[in-house]
């Protein structure tokens, strides 16, 4: 960043703070512009003059400059992407920018270093590693033309043709005599069934020069079908009080995919900022002979001095869901053109939410095999529904589902379904692991019952950093039994459970893991959660009452150098009336991997229960080795010492074991006295935080030692 922290005279950042205001405020005045009118056409066309002169009359023939970026690919998983993607790969790059009349580019490679998160054998095209140069040519090519290829520019003497313009908004930047006025001009295709971008371009008004472009393409200019957006912002500052030159860049492609539905998207985001410019000094046309884009001598790209490491330097907001300044193009897009002009036809496909829902074990159904469909049907419409049966129970599980999703990931879906739900707040162990652990050694971390349910779900755009989301449902809940058999060892009995109707609303709010206050990383979700039992009051049984639960949960991490601090804590507690029976299902279970280490399974049960957990994250020795085209393993992973604390209120003696299929008699689910427990423990992470081993030792009664191999938790959904 060295090169590029000089001043930038009055038309610096804060002048471009003008500039995205007003690119926020025109959602509102999107649907009202007046196109094609007189003044928007005369602006459009002074423009695509001006760039046509290729700067002839201004006195620069030629410039040199520096330029600084990082290319990142990230991953994002899961059901409507609402965590961050994750960084795979990071590559930070300098480079020398030449530039000479009438329209010739040279960038070379002068330094690059990479950063591999996760073993990958991802390639970027040539022109991703490097910066445009002029705003585009006339004809507009991306990835080397892979990914988009003969897409007319807006302001070129055929886009004047294709595009339709509209004057929307105008303001002035800089400061005393140096004010400058630029007016903003919304592009869109006459024809969205062609390749073409959407978007807008800011303009000089005196001297009819580019000041930024903001703009995405429809889903026609797409030549790689998988992806799913492609946006470029091209930022331009005063360079000696003449030249509009390139300032700022970002660009965004996103493809998006799923195996067996679920779904992926891989994210490719450029970030580049150019500066110590050096205008007129006679570049030599031989140095523009060959390809525009080429990397230096080994030699001289080891020798390029860089300081820190890639991550360290990397912007913090590349791992923002959507950077602010892509989002708010993104949004623009949409309100530009027909949603139909940007989406992807979709064919039905085979459906599963993760790889357990296509093979899984657990103590209830044995085995259980499943699969399902899904079918996009347009407009946001989508139909889906799966099944799996159970091999030893002889029951068949499944849901099926019609949802409409916004743009905005507002979202509403109507479903009806068949499973089994677990008892705990949060899965102690990966679905995957389970299975296995339950196959072979009877060691089941789940507590399900069956729930039979018709609903609604409505997921709300995001607000403030949360995403809300309404859950309602009518449901018969009904206990499971043991109905397996492992290959060594035996299952512990299920919950027992009053069988019984009841409705269910829930309200939740989730922050996924975004930057917060000093350099500290947040992740928050909070759910609130009423059940409504319908029951015959029968003599001599007891009653069932109305319940409230609430649940909180939060983790906060750091980094300090090359470790981290990792904290979390949860707490959950549920109420009714005092003359009524408090259902099983919805008291709080604690005691595991994850919510309790160094304590049993489910050991603490109770109206009331809060948990602490303190990390330390450190590098720690590993066994290099390679990869092949995916890389190489890194010579370290991590050590992980950590402190865990339990708090319990009183045990439930209403809640038992057994009762249902089961041959011996029920068991009180846990004998825990209210109070503290604490444990201590360590991880070992390995390379790419892909697997964590675990031991711990619980400090107060019923504590014993625990020992665990699990996938990192990031990877749960997947599996």
């Amino acid at each position: 960043m060295r090169l590029f922290l000089a001043a930038r005279g009055v038309y610096g950042a804060a002048c471009w703070l003008l500039i995205v205001a007003s690119i926020a405020g025109a959602g509102s005045t999107a649907g009202a512009q007046a196109w094609n009118d007189p003044r928007s056409l005369d602006l459009a066309r002074g423009a695509t003059q001006r760039r046509a002169e290729q700067l002839a009359d201004t006195g620069l023939t030629d410039y040199r400059a520096n330029a600084h970026g990082y290319v990142t690919f990230l991953a994002q998983l899961g059901e409507g992407f609402r965590t961050p993607p994750k960084v795979i790969k990071a590559d930070e790059l300098e480079l020398e920018v030449y530039w000479r009349t009438p329209n010739l580019s040279k960038q070379r490679i002068v330094g690059r270093r990479d950063t591999l998160l996760l073993p990958t054998d991802i390639a970027y095209h040539r022109d991703h590693l490097g910066i445009v140069q002029n705003n585009f040519p006339d004809i507009i090519r991306l990835g080397e033309g892979d990914e988009v290829r003969d897409v007319p520019h807006p302001l070129s003497a055929r886009g004047l043709a294709d595009y339709d313009f509209a004057l929307t908004d105008s303001f002035s930047i800089g400061a005393a005599s140096q004010r400058i006025r630029v007016y903003e001009l919304k592009v869109r295709p006459k024809d969205d069934h062609q390749p073409r971008v959407v978007g807008a371009v800011y303009v000089d008004a005196s001297g009819g020069q580019v000041v930024r472009m903001n703009f995405g393409f429809t889903r026609a200019a797409f030549l790689d079908q998988a992806l799913e957006q492609l946006t470029v912002v091209l930022e331009n500052r005063l360079v000696s009080g003449r030249f509009w030159l390139p300032s700022e860049q970002r660009i965004e492609i996103e493809r998006t995919g799923s195996w067996m539905n679920y779904p992926v998207r891989g994210i490719i985001r450029g970030r580049w900022e150019i500066g110590d410019y050096r205008i007129n000094t006679s570049v030599t046309p031989a140095i523009f002979t060959g390809p525009e884009i080429v990397q230096a001598s080994p030699a001289e790209l080891k020798a390029h001095k860089w300081s820190g490491q890639v991550l360290d330097s990397l912007p913090p907001d590349v791992r923002a869901v959507t950077e602010p300044d892509i989002q708010r193009v993104q949004t623009e897009v949409r309100a530009l053109v027909r949603s139909q002009a940007l989406a992807r036809a979709q064919k039905a496909t085979l459906a599963a939410r993760n790889v357990s829902d296509i093979v899984r074990v657990n103590r209830v159904e044995g085995l259980a095999v499943g699969s399902g469909l899904s079918k996009a049907l347009g407009g946001g419409l989508s139909a889906d529904v799966r099944a799996r049966y159970g091999v030893d129970d002889r029951a068949v599980k499944g849901a099926v589902g019609v949802g409409v999703t916004r743009g905005n990931g507002a979202a509403l879906r109507v479903f009806a379904s068949r499973d089994l739900r677990d008892v705990g707040d949060v899965a102690e162990r990966s679905t995957a692991v389970n299975s296995l652990a339950s196959q072979e050694f009877g060691s089941d971390d789940t507590d399900p019952y069956l729930a039979r349910a018709v609903g609604v779900r409505v997921d709300l755009a995001t607000v403030a950093g949360f995403s809300p989301r309404f859950t309602g449902t009518y449901e018969w809940q009904s206990p499971v039994g043991v109905r397996a058999r492992p290959v060594t060892g035996s299952y512990e009995p299920t919950i027992a459970i009053n069988d019984r109707h009841a409705s269910r609303w829930a309200v939740e709010a989730t922050r996924p893991p975004q930057l917060w206050l000093a350099g500290t990383e947040l992740a928050v979700r909070a759910e609130v959660r009423a059940r409504v039992p319908y029951q015959p009051e029968l003599a001599g049984l007891p009653v069932e009452g109305r319940t409230l639960r609430g649940a909180l949960s939060a983790s906060i991490e750091r980094p300090f150098g090359e470790s981290r601090l990792m904290t979390s804590m949860s707490a959950a507690g549920v109420v009714a009336r005092a003359s009524t029976m408090l259902p099983s299902q919805e008291l709080v279970f604690l005691g595991g991997p994850s919510s309790a280490p160094g304590y049993r399974y489910h050991s603490f049960v109770s109206t009331f229960g809060a948990t602490g957990h303190v990390e330390w994250r450190m590098p720690a020795p590993f066994v290099p080795f390679s990869l092949g085209r995916f890389g190489r393993v890194p010579s370290h992973g991590a050590i992980a010492p950590y402190a865990h604390t339990v708090v319990i209120g009183a045990p439930v003696p209403d809640c038992v074991r057994g009762g249902l299929a089961s041959a011996s008699p029920p068991l009180v689910c846990s004998s825990a006295q209210a109070g503290v427990y604490p444990a201590l423990g360590a991880a070992y992470l390995l390379p790419f935080d892909l697997i964590r081993i675990d031991v711990a030792r619980g400090l107060a009664r019923g504590g014993c030692w625990t020992f665990s191999v699990d996938v990192s938790r990031e990877f749960w959904s997947i599996l």
